[in-house]
């Protein structure tokens, strides 16, 4: 629709007359037609004001807004920054179990060992063997290249652990010296968290006696472990053990107390299980074990230091005095004891002898006097052999 369309509806009343009336006609249109130049000029003017106003604030926008926002970058280009290693000095970190690369590269941040967190997760995701580190203290260099860092979490040489190994057929206070030596910690200490049985565990069978119950093997402890979490984790493992062989509470004091002697008294599985079966022939036919191991834990010497005196001594654990077993373990147990005591050969046995003991070499014997012939064997190894 066009202003000449309006004006003929605006004025159909007037009817064209004679050349004056054509004349102001035209004159009108002359008008209209000035007046819709004007409002292009206006509009055209308006457009170029408003294109102005947009092309001056988009020229604000990259003068002065954008240095701002890129200025929010900062941060980001520095949490990206890298030592460039290798290193000086050390500090001790822990890694929970569980952690993240992000979790991880916090804590190095913190310790002063990487310098950015993006600079360790980068280097993280990088090597394919990072998911793989393990949780633990670990000693490291103070500002290290991030990429070194994951390396050395990875390294087993970095992780800063206490390993004891207990073999089988130790004492509880050999036990309690030899982490005293590895630890630093006072015997007393141990002994100290020993006393409260609740916190590390043993069962009530063992009467407070912690012979025979806590497992020969080898740990590894954190830095920080008490001495109760130390105790708690070795009679665990015995208790696991027994658990494992389905052993129930009431035998467990009994399986672990035959199993004492009988790893005392035989090295190989198949001499172990015959010593198994010849301890409970006897025990069956309530006959003495007269076994010297007993004899000499309960006096406090080694077995080779017996003397008739102590074979005489009025002792719970003289088994040539008392019919029965001690009162409790004399060593810790190894599995393959353990299981013998289970699981005895079967014979009739009711002695035996270690004949030689250089190689370990056992005798067995349903009759006394077979018995003898065997112990003339040993005295001819032990004449032959004055400092065995």
């Amino acid at each position: 629709m066009n202003d000449l369309f309006l004006d003929e509806i605006v004025r159909p009343e007037q009817p064209p007359s004679g050349s004056g009336a054509r004349s102001a006609r035209r004159a009108e249109r002359e008008e209209r037609a000035r007046s819709r130049r004007k409002r292009r000029r206006r509009s055209i003017i308006a457009l170029v004001v408003s294109l102005g106003i947009l092309g001056g604030g988009a020229y604000l926008v990259v003068q002065y807004v954008m240095p701002v926002i890129s200025g929010f970058s900062l941060p980001q280009d520095e949490a990206a920054a890298d030592y460039p290693g290798p290193g000086h000095g050390t500090v001790d970190v822990t890694i929970a179990a569980g952690s993240s690369g992000t979790q991880m590269a916090q804590v190095l941040v913190e310790a002063g060992v990487v310098q950015s967190t993006s600079a360790f997760t980068g280097a993280f995701s990088a090597n394919p063997s990072a998911p793989s580190i393990q949780p633990g203290t670990y000693r490291l260099l103070l500002e290290m290249r991030a990429s070194d860092a994951v390396d050395a979490l990875l390294d087993p040489t970095y992780r800063v652990q206490v390993k004891v190994t207990f073999p089988e057929g130790e004492r509880v206070d050999q036990m309690l010296e030899k982490l005293s030596s590895v630890t630093t910690v006072p015997v007393e200490d141990f002994q100290t968290a020993m006393a409260d049985t609740a916190a590390t565990g043993l069962p009530a069978e063992a009467a407070g006696n912690y012979e025979g119950w806590l497992f020969a093997a080898t740990y590894t402890f954190e830095p920080g472990t008490t001495p109760t979490e130390m105790i708690a984790e070795m009679v665990a493992a015995t208790v696991g053990a027994l658990d494992e062989r389905g052993i129930a509470p009431a035998d467990r004091q009994r399986v672990l107390t035959i199993a004492s002697l009988v790893e005392e008294e035989a090295r190989t599985p198949e001499d172990r299980a015959k010593v198994a079966r010849a301890i409970q022939n006897r025990l069956d036919i309530d006959m003495k074990l007269d076994i010297d191991a007993s004899v000499a834990y309960g006096a406090g010497i080694s077995g080779l230091d017996l003397t008739t005196t102590e074979l005489a001594a009025d002792d719970p654990y003289n088994l040539y005095t008392r019919t029965g077993l001690p009162p409790t373990p004399i060593a810790a147990p190894s599995l393959v004891s353990i299981d013998a005591t289970l699981a005895p050969a079967d014979g009739p046995w009711l002695f035996w002898v270690t004949v030689n003991y250089d190689t370990g070499e056992t005798r067995f014997a349903e009759s006394f006097d077979e018995h003898q012939a065997n112990v003339a064997l040993l005295r001819e190894w032990q004449a032959a052999n004055p400092t065995g």
